[in-house]
């Protein structure tokens, strides 16, 4: 059964068994998921979002998920809700009407830098950015990333180079 509440309001309600393991498990991780939310989204409140989305799923089914490793299954939650979120929005829900000016010169080092990759990454396709946030930033090897994304090894492949080719033209302009 999901994880809930006992249904008496009288004594303050009864948790389940788990609740203190999932408890420290968010403690634990929850800055680790906020940062990957942050790379996958490029804004803090969506990444927000995302991360209460996946906090809600992993809530619903963590006792069903005591026999996987919990790390492996909220960062499957978290990219699998992340690409759904993106394939139900629709094309007038842009998160700007204009592209962003290419910034100037290099006055400010690492910070036009910063902006220039994030905005490169804010144009790549949901799953190519959950690909390279995966491979580069999480560290994951190619058969992890597809299992992660329930895809072939060799789509993570495709993905990525075509990924790196997006991100690699939008870092040369």
């Amino acid at each position: 059964p999901a994880l809930r509440w006992c249904q008496r309001p009288e004594r303050g309600g009864c948790p389940v068994d788990g609740e203190v393991e999932l408890r420290e498990f968010v403690a634990a991780r929850g800055a680790a998921l906020s940062r990957a939310a942050y790379l996958l989204t490029g804004d803090h409140q969506a990444a927000e979002d995302l991360v209460q989305e996946t906090y809600v799923v992993l809530v619903r089914r963590w006792q069903k998920s005591g026999t996987v490793d919990p790390e492996a299954y909220v960062r499957r939650i978290l990219y699998s809700r992340f690409v759904d979120g993106w394939r139900r929005r629709r094309l007038s829900e842009l998160p700007w009407a204009t592209p962003p000016d290419a910034p100037g010169g290099d006055e400010a080092g690492r910070a036009t830098d910063r902006l220039t990759l994030q905005g490169a990454l804010s144009r790549l396709t949901p799953r190519q950015r959950a690909v390279l946030v995966l491979r580069f930033y999480d560290d994951r090897s190619e058969a992890e990333i597809a299992d992660l994304l329930g895809c072939r090894p060799g789509t993570v492949k495709s993905l990525i180079h075509r990924g790196l080719a997006k991100v690699s033209k939008e870092m040369g302009r």
